[in-house]
This record gives structure tokens, sequence and C-alpha cells, in this order.
């Protein structure tokens, strides 16, 4: 039985008292302008987090273990900016924003999806007050009319903040795991969704876990690329 999550997203009481300013210009009225919005959109590349060489339609054609990655851009300037407010000062405004950008970045006929957050360590939700990835998938499936299912899930609270890449690949591997109240569809493909590829434990560990269970079809979304 599939584990849906309802999409039930309540705003910040502050964002109808307090107007926005735009983190890239300071207009008054919007998290995000749309000047600055068609900004990142225009000078989105496509590489592969893993070796950082060009792609095509998602594909790198060294790391061929991978699925098809897509992303909206380098982590660095405004959209790193972005990504910082959302997830480390609870900025929900930026959630539907930053959806968006997603949903630019991804392919525009894919069906029967399932999108799978990548679960948030519960001492880092109570600590910023939402769980930023699962409001993202929540907004972007909004957007797209996809589902969104807690398939994976934190089995320890393991940080890897500041650790190597060897180390991050140890702890994500037993920080993860499949959620006992779901099956894998074969025939569903499963979006995994992450804020940012910095090694690519996190992502690489979830990828193994859900072929492991059964899934064929796999695509990865990010707001962001480490340099």
């Amino acid at each position: 039985m599939l584990n849906i999550v309802k999409n039930t997203m309540i705003s910040n009481p502050l964002d109808l008292i307090m107007p926005h300013s735009c983190r890239g210009c300071d207009h008054v009225g919007s998290v995000l302008c749309e000047c600055c919005k068609n900004y990142i959109i225009k000078n989105h590349i496509n590489i592969c987090p893993n070796c950082k060489n060009p792609t095509k339609n998602g594909r790198c054609k060294k790391c061929k273990n991978l699925p098809p990655i897509y992303s909206v851009g380098i982590r660095e300037g405004l959209l790193d900016n972005l990504i910082h407010d959302f997830k480390y000062n609870s900025t929900r405004a930026l959630g539907p924003k930053l959806a968006g950008l997603l949903d630019t970045s991804l392919p525009k006929k894919l069906k029967n999806i399932t999108i799978v957050p990548l679960p948030t360590a519960t001492n880092h939700i109570r600590a910023r007050g939402l769980d930023h990835t699962l409001l993202l998938a929540k907004h972007l499936a909004k957007i797209r009319k996809y589902r969104v299912a807690k398939i994976l899930v934190r089995s320890q609270n393991t940080v890897q903040v500041g650790t190597d890449r060897k180390t991050r690949l140890f702890q994500a591997d037993s920080a993860y795991e499949i959620n006992k109240n779901i099956t894998i569809n074969p025939a569903t493909t499963y979006l995994l969704l992450d804020d940012v590829w910095t090694t690519g434990a996190s992502m690489q560990t979830a990828i193994k876990k859900l072929r492991k269970s059964g899934a064929k079809n796999i695509i990865v979304a990010l707001l962001a690329i480490s340099k």
C-alpha cells in the first residue's frame, strides 16, 4: 500500500502581514521576483553532479550507473542564498518559488510519477521548524499533479555535515531504509528529490535502496549541485 502524503500546506502567518522582498534585487512583493527567477533559469546548465561533465537529457555518458539527474543550477550566488534561506531560516514562502524552478528544469512529459523526498533528520526538523525537503516535494507535486510518498525513512539521525565523502557514504548507507509499509511498484517512476548534491552520498544510497527494493524507473531532481 502506497503511503501517500497529503498536500496540506499552511503558510507562516507572518507572511500575510509582512511583505516579502526579493532575495535577488530587494524588490518588495515577492521573495523571488520574475526577473530574478528568469535570470536563474537563463543561466541553467546541464552537468553531472558526480563528475561535472555535461549531460544530455539528464544522463551522463561517464557515470552510467546513475539515473537521469536534473538540477536547477550550481550552488552559488542567488540560488545558494535562496536554498540557505529556505532551509536554515525556514522561509516557507520560498517553497513554491523553488518548486517552480525545479519544474522548469524537469522534462515536461513525465508520467506515473511518485516523488520521494530524501528524509530530513528529525533533530534538524525540530531545530529549523520545518521539513524543507518534504515541503518542497509537496509544492512540486501541486504544480505537476504528482504523488508524494514517504518511501525512504530515517533509521537513525546521523549528521553528515562536515564529514568526508567516504564517511558520508558509510553514514548514509545505515541512515536510510525503505518504509516497511510500502510496496515498490516496478511500473512507477520514482522521482528522488533533494536540495543539494554535495558528495552525493545520500542520493546514491537512496538510489541503491530503491533499486534493491524493486524500483526499475528512477530519476533525480535537485535544486543545486555543489561546485
